[in-house]
């Protein structure tokens, strides 16, 4: 595959960092670039366009769960996923080789195959390199992901080494089975902490010469500093002039400190699952909606920012909303959180184009890493249907 629909126009002088242009059959994405995501084909709670309003330019959604409902035969007979939608820029879809690891009760991973039990009725389902392939080029995203086995933290390494192989070979096997060559094919390099496995993985998958590569098995219990130091050591391994993407990695200090390494893309459900459970992003650090501290409080949750629910109400009513059981509560801190992390994607953005992202991050990191390791729901890691 020959890929010039990415460029590089920026870089940091003092880290790995760079910005970027990704054109997509949609339109283009600034990058880095963070992603909504939308499972089950929008984000929870949102218009589209209110989406867009946040600063977002691509959502994410997921291949098994759209292909459980409504079936990929349904999307692509009503116009493809942009209509079904109604989100008009661009969209990548996983592959459903995340839910090897957070349907791991479910499924069966077999040499070429996976056999899950649908997690709604239990009826079996097959999906394998070639089919996953297939239905993405039916839903018809811009970007679609190689089937992949993503596996948990921490993993035997003799299972680890399983999965590389695997992923490897389901990697040719999409590759020769993509059909729709508007779409981006991109890889996903697997391997745990386990450095030289990330190497190995690395070295088959470039070799393939995929349109762009992701770093997948990360964001699963292994913590921020093994993140970060996998990261590190596995985006030199990857092409410079095709998009690294660092899958499911979300908490602020994380997407900073891997901006750092080279890291282009992100996505993750923290910002939108959060703001449902009354949980708002800040400068200053996340707040908690429902604290008894708000119930007389007349600012909004951020003073200096643009979202509609800065811009319309005081803390002390969205408190209110979420206390009594009103919807608007958990729309209105969605909107404020996807409204940060793209206001945290232009800051990072404009520090690389004006040489001072280094410094900038340096002291970011420093003040919401501690954050990284607050648990601010239950689990951190990435849930179904979120």
């Amino acid at each position: 595959m020959t890929m010039k629909r990415f460029t590089i126009y920026a870089t940091d002088p003092r880290s790995q960092a760079r910005c970027g242009e990704l054109i997509t059959e949609h339109g283009s994405v600034q990058t880095p670039a963070f992603m909504p995501v939308g499972t089950r084909g929008c984000v929870k709670g949102i218009l589209p366009q209110q989406l867009k309003q946040t600063g977002a330019e691509m959502m994410l959604a997921n291949t098994y769960h759209l292909l459980l409902r409504p079936g990929a035969e349904i999307v692509e007979s009503l116009g493809g996923l942009h209509r079904f939608t109604g989100w008009n820029g661009p969209i990548l879809t996983d592959s459903g080789g995340y839910q090897i690891f957070s349907l791991s009760s479910l499924n069966r991973v077999g040499e070429d195959e996976v056999e899950f039990a649908s997690h709604i009725d239990g009826s079996p389902i097959m999906l394998d390199a070639p089919s996953a392939t297939t239905i993405q080029n039916r839903l018809g995203a811009d970007i679609i992901m190689c089937f992949d086995e993503c596996t948990p933290y921490p993993y035997p390494l003799n299972q680890l080494e399983k999965a590389v192989e695997r992923t490897i070979r389901w990697a040719e096997m999409c590759r020769q089975s993509h059909r729709n060559p508007k779409q981006m094919l991109f890889a996903i390099v697997q391997g745990g902490t386990y450095l030289p496995l990330r190497r190995q993985c690395a070295a088959a998958l470039t070799a393939m010469d995929f349109d762009g590569y992701a770093i997948g098995g990360l964001s699963v219990g292994e913590g921020h500093e093994a993140m970060i130091e996998t990261t590190a050591f596995t985006a030199p391994l990857l092409p410079q002039e095709r998009p690294r993407y660092l899958m499911g990695v979300g908490m602020p200090a994380d997407i900073v400190a891997a901006v750092r390494e080279g890291i282009d893309l992100f996505d993750c459900v923290l910002p939108s699952r959060n703001g449902r459970n009354a949980f708002a992003f800040t400068e200053n650090g996340p707040i908690r909606l429902r604290n008894s501290q708000w119930t007389q409080d007349p600012q909004p949750i951020e003073k200096d920012c643009s979202c509609p629910a800065c811009q319309t109400f005081p803390r002390a009513a969205i408190r209110h909303f979420f206390n009594v059981g009103e919807m608007l509560g958990p729309i209105l801190a969605t909107i404020h959180n996807l409204t940060y992390y793209q206001r945290l994607m232009n800051r990072i953005r404009q520090t690389i184009r004006d040489g001072l992202f280094e410094e900038w991050s340096r002291l970011f990191i420093e003040k919401h890493k501690k954050e990284t390791q607050m648990n601010l729901l239950e689990s951190q890691e990435r849930k179904e249907c979120s």
